[in-house]
């Protein structure tokens, strides 16, 4: 077996020690933005939907290297795995530089395009906060991509480390400034922009150890279009359906945006919490790469589908374990947040639905899919992942929320409904098996 049970417990450990840093420190930067009021929380939450846009695209091209390395690994080609580590790096730089600059020059414009007359206060808020994070999409890229190749590596202890590091720079400059300086939004964006350069730095710096399976070497950036098309063609199409699927999500809260300060201050405090309750799903969607990856790397059919069960049972467990929890402790989780009563009941209402219907269909839902994607099956997950976002988290959303009126709470609703056709596509995909073709288990040979 590829991966024994330590082994495992090795790669899985960290990535959900990440996870739960990444959701605990964006929950904490939302803690003392809600100091400044609820127009500074409605100005970051709604900045945060194109951030978390943005972010899916890097994340889906960080993704498309990691499944060609970790391939690369199992088929014992680390020659190849170097190769496209230093390309992948190459290809996430060029993007991310490129996004940041429009970013910086359209802020106010797809502000105004995607959420419509927002209040001015509000504006105010998301203006600054756009630009100083738009600043750190090049860090963050590099970094996301170096940790997926330590990922891939089977070596997720690496960007744990990192992730810590990062995080305590990060909550040590909120508190500074916001609490020191009383800087309000901008006191919570300057960290970010500090902690993502230093964390990406010091990922480059380690990439460059020979000791690494995977590592950079010499200083040439040229690119070699070969490799570059193995992995734009896993993390185009991933690419297209996490941005897309993101952008859904912003122009649900367009649709939220419209009910006015009381909705969206709440939609922004209730995606923190519970934000929780997929740390589970996302730590293993990660550990699903690499595992699968280098299954199929290893033309072993039996492993893949050994694994890719297991891995979705320790899902769900996990799953539910943490979402219950956060059930139980809602009432104390929401005093943390300066709301008003009203906002508090709306929020509450909509972290209930989320989390316990997550019990039943997260897993399958968004951490089975990066199994097929490991298995080159990356256009199936697109146009289902697409088409499921067109017909539920925006048809139905417009449809429940503004026609019936039920504003927050029926793109909610729709949102479940999503996550349920989602499981019954997916769950299907593999076990028809019709994935295996893509394996290469049908034809003979995996890599060149």
């Amino acid at each position: 077996m590829l991966f024994t049970n330590s082994k495992l417990k090795k790669l899985i450990i960290p990535l959900i020690i990440e996870q739960t840093l990444a959701v605990t420190v964006g929950m904490v930067d939302v803690v003392m933005v809600s100091r400044a009021g609820e127009a500074a929380i409605s100005g970051v939450s709604l900045v945060d939907m194109i951030n978390n846009l943005i972010i899916a695209v890097f994340a889906a091209l960080a993704t498309g290297g990691a499944v060609v390395t970790a391939q690369f690994i199992g088929a014992k080609r680390e020659d190849k795995a170097c190769k496209s580590a230093k390309q992948l790096l190459l290809i996430a730089l060029t993007i991310s530089t490129v996004v940041m600059l429009l970013s910086i020059l359209f802020r106010r414009g797809l502000l105004t395009v995607l959420f419509g007359s927002i209040e001015e206060e509000v504006m105010s808020n998301a203006l600054i906060y756009f630009i100083i994070t738009a600043l750190s999409f090049p860090f963050l890229a590099i970094y996301n991509s170096s940790a997926a190749l330590f990922r891939a590596m089977g070596n997720s202890k690496v960007s744990m480390k990192v992730s810590i590091f990062m995080n305590i720079i990060n909550v040590t400059g909120d508190v500074i400034l916001v609490f020191g300086f009383k800087l309000g939004v901008m006191g919570v964006a300057i960290p970010t922009l500090v902690s993502r350069a230093i964390a990406a730095g010091i990922m480059l710096f380690l990439l460059c150890n020979k000791k690494n399976a995977v590592h950079l070497e010499g200083r040439s950036l040229c690119p070699e279009f070969e490799m570059i098309k193995k992995i734009l063609y896993i993390g185009i199409p991933s690419g297209i359906e996490s941005g897309l699927f993101q952008f859904g999500r912003v122009m649900v809260v367009s649709i939220i945006a419209r009910f006015g300060t009381v909705q969206i201050a709440a939609n922004g405090v209730a995606n923190t919490i519970d934000g929780m309750g997929c740390i589970a799903g996302q730590a293993m969607s990660l550990a699903m790469i690499t595992v699968v990856g280098q299954c199929v790397g290893a033309h072993d059919e039996g492993q893949v589908r050994y694994y890719t069960k297991k891995l979705l049972k320790i899902t769900y467990a996990i799953t539910a374990v943490v979402n219950s929890c956060i059930l139980l402790l809602l009432p104390l989780l929401l005093r943390l947040f300066s709301l008003s009563p009203e906002t508090q009941k709306l929020t509450y209402i909509l972290i209930f639905i989320h989390n316990g219907m997550a019990i039943l269909l997260w897993p399958a839902s968004f951490t089975l899919p990066n199994a097929l994607r490991a298995c080159n099956d990356v256009k199936f997950a697109m146009i289902l992942s697409i088409c499921s976002m067109c017909a539920f988290r925006i048809m139905f959303s417009y449809i429940l929320g503004v026609g019936l009126g039920m504003g927050a709470l029926g793109v909610w609703i729709a949102m479940i409904m999503d996550w349920i056709f989602r499981v019954c596509s997916f769950v299907w995909r593999f076990a028809s098996g019709r994935w295996r073709a893509k394996a290469g288990f049908v034809d003979s040979g995996v890599m060149e």
